[in-house]
């Protein structure tokens, strides 16, 4: 300390030492059973050996240590600086001084730094700044990471600088540690079971969702993207399972540093969902079986949203309450003596209770809702079926000219398709298939819907034909029996045709919360979060790029598999495929093309775009006003410019990108192990060009942002009202001369929510529709970056804020369209304007906290 402050008096002649700072967060700033402490608490444990720092040398090898760059000696941490004065400490952290006994002659410019915790518990690590560096200026070892107790590891910790280097550019002085740590990621040694501290990044299949389920991944019945390994032991009764965790006391293992350091939301979710299955549900169950258990009118499912209903006192929500932090769970179980369950009004009935029940309505959330990736335009008609004939005969469909013809404004259907303005949304093939079994399932009957759309004059869309199918068994061949309905407006066929976009909506939903988000977002993505920790080291270009759009995706997805796609989980329990519900999503996985979840390449797939080279978006919308469609493209195309410019500056030309020992073995592991059961497929990127990497960065980016944030912020907002987004069906339609049919005529909306979600349905999945649907008040948004020094690299940084301007702009263009009543599919007659893919850039101070349906977040983190 002494010789620090002489050597500043002297101004440093000798370069013999380094002035620095350490800041991290302790484990108890972070700990919810600890939300009193204050942060001055302790803080003098950081002091003296708690902590200890060297350097390393990027230019000075050791020959004694395998020419590793050599390592100064140890360095405590110093004097608290008191936050007060430094703005850039956000709550909770705490900064520390650090002189290093260091020559920058004798020893060069350091490049990595250990790190030793000679605490009994571990702390969050964000960043070391060296001040002053002679012929450097100032150097940032960013961390971002959880440190143990040293016994707790097989190796020291290592963190390198900021700067960026190609596996051949890297100094050879620190050569040796890149590789080092990348072998302690991969730990192909460790088998497990992996303790909380570990930083094991493998892979495993989902044989951890409960027995009586398909194991999916592995097989060709039954292929998967991969999971985090978790190395628990395999059950006792049939070994292919590993076994399932202790509810309350265990957590299912994650790397370490994939459960992020801040009060992040993917935390709190994780409390909320034990809070919802552990107490919530249970009291759910107890007042369905006490009271009638069935809502009679849509005012009684209003109510929800204006009294709430008071749930019986049961020992499951006392000991909730006891459990968990109030912070945490006051937004779910009230204060006071009664637990009154009270959900806020969801945006779709906000303006107008009863907008949802209109045509247009309907036909504008399938281009602006929650679930806009469906529609596709119709090039033959009637529609044709892809499912085998051997097995289920002829599944073309039953609508005709005359059901839709008065509906065209005078178009014959011949007219319509040439002029693109005929579009399917199409469920019945992948849903046919399962029908038999899901409706053998006790109070449920589900249809597989084909719903026609009318492109209109005005540019919205109207549903011109509706047809139900179900499955007709006729000797070996299972046939379908369908009908079609068509748009009325009186009367009990009024009701009728209501009910048909009700089946549909049922169909949608299911496929939405398996498909468009489960499957799509949250269970693509992990292979490619544990293939780059696994092959890319932290100073390697690519990693920098796509790390921040993974931040928490293997913690959330670990959550779901403990409790919400688990057996009996809560998808299973109000989702309609119920014990199929997975097995479902893992027979569409056959069908996933990395290529087409490019936003261009789906549109085109899809028929609603084709090519256009004089757009900047390179297609042409074939409905211009498209909300999903448009602002997506905007946000697609800032991407893939971002990506493009940050690469340019590290690979000049191809051969750099051939040469790139990591890049390759990157790719060929998302390949071949994480996508595995889909290694043969013929569309996989060869990555020996740049534009491929461009397209395959851009591709995991926009996946892990935008797209998620498209299926997921919407939920609670459009179907937090459940008779528009119901999430099963009970009864088949009723028939003219039926009882049935007679007490629709007479009490219609009581059939209408008889046949949707039962009760206990309805309330357990809105709730976890308000957990999922929420901003957290720490989010990070597409564009943001929370480590100021990521990269060191000034091209980078440049590249980097020319993003975020871009996505500022296309914020302003979101708010400007939804102002204009020429495009009247952004807001609807619902009056609730699509700000679904709105970047939300600008926003540092978590203004979109909440139920806001408003934001792109760098990652899946809820």
């Amino acid at each position: 300390m002494l010789g620090g402050i002489i050597g500043d008096l002297t101004g440093g002649l000798k370069n013999a030492h380094l002035k620095g700072s350490v800041v991290l967060m302790r484990k108890n700033v972070l700990d919810f059973n600890d939300f009193g402490a204050t942060v001055v608490d302790g803080i003098t444990e950081f002091l003296g050996r708690g902590v200890t720092c060297q350097l390393i040398s990027s230019t000075v090898v050791d020959h004694n240590n395998g020419n590793r760059g050599k390592v100064g000696a140890e360095a405590s941490l110093e004097q608290w600086l008191i936050p007060t004065s430094l703005p850039s400490i956000t709550t909770g952290e705490s900064k520390f001084g650090v002189t290093f006994d260091w020559s920058v002659d004798k020893l060069g410019v350091p490049g990595a730094i250990i790190i030793k915790n000679n605490h009994a518990s571990e702390f969050f690590l964000k960043t070391i700044t060296l001040d002053n560096v002679p012929g450097r200026g100032t150097v940032v070892f960013v961390a971002n990471s959880w440190v143990y107790p040293q016994a707790k590891y097989r190796y020291n910790r290592v963190f390198f600088a900021n700067d960026t280097y190609l596996p051949h550019q890297m100094p050879e002085a620190l050569k040796p540690y890149r590789d080092d740590e990348l072998r302690n990621l991969r730990a192909d040694d460790q088998q497990g079971p992996y303790e909380t501290h570990d930083r094991v990044y493998r892979y495993d299949v989902y044989n951890d969702l409960g027995e009586g389920r398909p194991i999916l991944g592995g097989t060709d019945d039954h292929p998967y993207p991969r999971r985090g390994r978790t190395g628990r032991k395999l059950s006792q009764t049939d070994p292919r399972y590993e076994t399932r965790l202790l509810p309350v006391v265990d957590t299912i293992y994650v790397p370490r540093d994939e459960v992020f350091g801040h009060l992040k939301m993917a935390d709190f979710f994780g409390y909320t969902i034990k809070a919802l299955v552990d107490g919530i549900v249970p009291a759910i169950r107890t007042y369905v079986d006490l009271s009638p258990g069935e809502f009679d009118s849509f005012q009684d499912v209003i109510k929800l949203y204006e009294g709430g209903i008071k749930l019986p006192n049961i020992p499951a929500l006392e000991e909730m309450r006891k459990r968990f932090p109030l912070e945490l769970v006051k937004d779910l179980v009230p204060m006071g003596g009664d637990y009154i369950l009270k959900l806020p009004k969801p945006q779709i009935i906000k303006e107008d209770e009863k907008a949802w029940m209109t045509d247009e309505e309907f036909a504008r959330e399938i281009l602006a809702g929650v679930n806009p990736m469906m529609i596709t335009r119709l090039t033959e008609f009637p529609p044709k079926s892809t499912l085998d004939p051997s097995k289920y005969g002829d599944h073309t469909s039953t609508i005709t000219e005359a059901h839709i013809g008065k509906n065209l404004e005078g178009l014959t259907v011949e007219q319509a398709l040439a002029g693109n303005r005929l579009y399917i949304v199409d469920h019945h093939d992948h849903l046919m298939p399962f029908l038999v079994d899901i409706n053998n399932l006790d109070d449920s009957f589900i249809y597989a819907t084909r719903t026609l759309l009318f492109l209109r004059g005005d540019g919205m869309l109207a549903p011109v034909a509706i047809e139900l199918s179900s499955p007709l068994i006729q000797g070996s061949l299972t046939t379908a029996k369908s009908t079609v309905y068509t748009p009325e407006s009186t009367g009990v066929e009024a009701w009728i045709w209501q009910l048909a976009k009700a089946y549909v909506a049922v169909n949608d939903y299911g496929w939405h919360q398996l498909i468009s988000h489960w499957l799509n977002t949250h269970a693509v993505m992990e292979p490619f979060v544990i293939a780059t920790n696994r092959q890319l080291s932290v100073t390697h270009p690519v990693n920098k790029l796509l790390v921040p759009h993974y931040r928490d995706t293997m913690n959330i997805n670990s959550r779901a598999r403990e409790a919400l796609i688990n057996t009996g989980g809560i998808i299973e329990m109000t989702v309609f495929p119920r014990k199929f519900a997975m097995e479902l999503s893992s027979v569409v996985y056959k069908n996933w093309n990395f290529v087409e979840q490019a936003l261009p390449d789906d549109l085109m797939r899809r028929g609603m775009a084709v090519e256009d080279p004089s757009s900047p978006y390179k297609v042409r919308l074939l409905i211009e006003d498209y909300p999903y469609a448009v602002d997506g493209l905007a946000v697609w195309h800032a991407i893939e410019q971002w990506v493009a410019d940050y690469l340019a500056i590290y690979y000049p030309d191809d051969g750099v990108l051939q040469g790139d020992v990591e890049l390759q073995a990157w790719w060929k592991e998302v390949r071949e192990v994480g996508h595995g059961d889909l290694k043969d497929a013929a569309w996989w990127p060869k990555m020996q060009t740049v534009p491929e990497l461009v397209k395959a960065c851009a591709t995991i980016i926009w996946t892990g942002s935008a797209l998620h944030a498209a299926v997921n912020f919407g939920q609670y907002p459009y179907a937090g009202y459940h008779p528009n987004k119901p999430s099963a069906s009970r009864r088949p339609m009723p028939e003219k001369g039926t009882e049935q049919y007679a007490e629709l005529a007479r009490d219609p909306e009581k059939v209408f929510l008889r046949t949707i979600t039962n009760q206990f349905q309805a309330l357990v999945g809105i709730s976890l529709l308000e957990i999922l649907s929420k901003h957290s008040s720490d989010e990070v948004y597409l564009g943001q970056h929370d480590t100021p020094e990521w990269t060191s690299d000034a091209k980078a940084l440049e590249a980097f804020k020319r993003f975020s301007a871009r996505l500022e702009d296309i914020e302003r263009q979101v708010v400007a369209m939804n102002a204009n009543p020429q495009l009247k599919n952004r807001n609807g007659p619902a009056k609730f304007p699509y700000m679904l893919l709105y970047p939300n850039t600008s926003d540092y101070k978590g203004d979109a906290e909440g139920l806001t349906a408003r934001g792109i977040p760098n990652s899946i983190s809820i």
